[in-house]
């Protein structure tokens, strides 16, 4: 059983956010009918559906019902978003985890850092008692004081930012602060030959097309382990790529070049 599967239902953003690596395959929304296979295919070898890889899954005209057939199947739904389209769940009571890149607010969106984050606050008041809410700052935005600001008065407490990446805002709530990663990349002048990952071991991604990647980072298919279209996941675990890559983690290798460019694990 994986801890987790990254599921991408759209590559397609509403926003077009600098720190992003930008999507360079078709657009694509995942269809009813492709999503229903692939939760067939995944219902033996994992409980927890991350919509998360490239895209904005909130600008899937059908995700309200994508989250409800997941949940109906015995799936525990987590979705990352931006915010912007935070509106479009907000009754939604079958979400699990909720993970806001509030990273993303950029005053070039037309749009109000006090309107984004009250919309974003109202629907979360909304879900809360349902679903964990993770408000995400990773990158080091020039408005992170500011969003920090609204945070406290809003929920009346004092966050003082120090050595800690969590903090505990309300029940069910909470911030979390990180450093901004580098996405791997075949072009990445850095190189590290040697390394262990949770990839394959604790989580794999599948890409709108049905594209099987061992993680989320692998946002361009570069490792291609299958087709969850075509393939069983019993079928791509015992696939002699996918074999040699968790082989490679095991014995503190990175065999992939997109592996050998990716400084993730150690962030």
């Amino acid at each position: 059983m994986y801890n987790k599967v990254y599921l991408e239902i759209t590559n397609n953003c509403n926003l077009n956010c600098d720190f992003c690596i930008k999507n360079t395959r078709k657009n694509k929304f995942i269809s009813l009918d492709e999503f229903n296979i692939i939760l067939d295919k995944l219902k033996n070898y994992t409980k927890y559906l991350y919509f998360h890889i490239l895209g904005e899954p909130l600008l899937h005209p059908n995700i309200n019902e994508l989250i409800n057939i997941a949940n109906n199947k015995g799936f525990k739904v987590n979705i990352t978003t931006n915010g912007y389209l935070i509106n479009n769940i907000k009754n939604n009571i079958n979400i699990r985890q909720l993970n806001i890149s509030l990273h993303s607010f950029s005053f070039k969106y037309n749009k109000s850092l006090n309107d984004y984050l009250k919309d974003i606050f109202d629907v979360v008041e909304t879900l809360k008692e349902h679903t964990y809410i993770s408000y995400r700052l990773w990158v080091n935005t020039e408005y992170k004081d500011l969003i920090i600001d609204y945070i406290n008065k809003y929920y009346n407490i004092k966050i003082e930012l120090d050595s800690k990446d969590n903090y505990k805002i309300d029940k069910n709530i909470f911030l979390n602060i990180n450093k901004e990663f580098i996405w791997p990349d075949l072009n990445n002048s850095e190189i590290n030959l040697y390394g262990k990952c949770y990839a394959l071991k604790k989580h794999i991604g599948i890409l709108v097309d049905g594209t099987v990647v061992p993680c989320c980072l692998d946002s361009k298919g570069i490792i291609k382990l299958g087709n969850i279209f075509e393939n069983d996941i019993n079928d791509i675990k015992n696939s002699k790529r996918y074999k040699n890559m968790l082989k490679g983690f095991n014995d503190n290798k990175k065999i992939e070049d997109l592996c050998k460019h990716c400084k993730f694990i150690e962030k």
